[in-house]
């Protein structure tokens, strides 16, 4: 077992590149990803394809009308940014310069042997919304198989407060070489000034299929 400060040599290097090959790969697949929000009086629920055009050109369709009959809580600009952006959990040469990391050790999760790596933002400027959470990252190929952690920052003015849930994204093996997300779960207790409010949330993704066999997936 290594310590917290024996992180193997060029290892968030590795992740980092290989997060950016993950991401380009999963930008040629077409897949349905449904959400559910409850706040145990009602409940949030869209669903969307996405898709490609016969030229192309990759976009997101709704299926159906978005259900929301939410009672105690209302949904924000962040909630769905973070949907998008934040539970997904990419770690890329984009991004990776906002994040600290740091070693947490090894540990074998679902018969895969992982390093664990806390990872959270180095600062957080007006705007941003960032990941703050651990890393689980398959030793055979620096992929990341899981998340867990909180989007952030919690947003608390005089008025207002606007909370987000601790949730865990598991990630699949597809085409035997990447790792995508296909289930994110949360089931947290906000303290708001008003009292505690319980809320559930479920991210699925399903029906991941390549759009074009042939193409070729290229990153820089």
């Amino acid at each position: 077992m290594l310590t917290a400060q024996e992180m193997p040599a060029g290892l968030m290097k590795r992740v980092i590149e290989r997060e950016t090959e993950n991401e380009a790969a999963r930008n040629q697949y077409m897949y349905r990803q449904t959400v559910v929000v409850e706040d145990f009086a009602g409940q949030f629920r869209e669903v969307r394809e996405v898709i490609f055009s016969p030229k192309g050109e990759r976009s997101e369709e709704v299926i159906g009308k978005p259900v929301n009959t939410l009672k105690k809580l209302t949904l924000t600009e962040e909630d769905i940014r973070d949907v998008r952006e934040i539970q997904p959990m990419l770690v890329t040469r984009e991004n990776a310069f906002l994040y600290e990391t740091k070693f947490r050790g090894e540990e074998e999760l679902r018969g895969v042997p992982c390093w664990l790596i806390q990872i959270r933002p180095r600062q957080i400027l007006s705007g941003q919304r960032l990941f703050d959470g651990m890393l689980w990252v398959a030793q055979s190929d620096n992929s990341i198989i899981q998340t867990s952690g909180q989007a952030v920052p919690q947003i608390i003015t005089k008025k207002s407060e606007n909370l987000f849930p601790h949730f865990t994204t598991v990630r699949e093996k597809f085409d035997d070489k990447y790792w995508f997300p296909v289930n994110t779960s949360g089931d947290d207790v906000l303290q708001f000034r008003t009292g505690p409010q319980r809320i559930r949330l479920t991210i699925r993704y399903a029906n991941y299929k390549r759009f074009r066999a042939e193409t070729r997936i290229e990153y820089k």
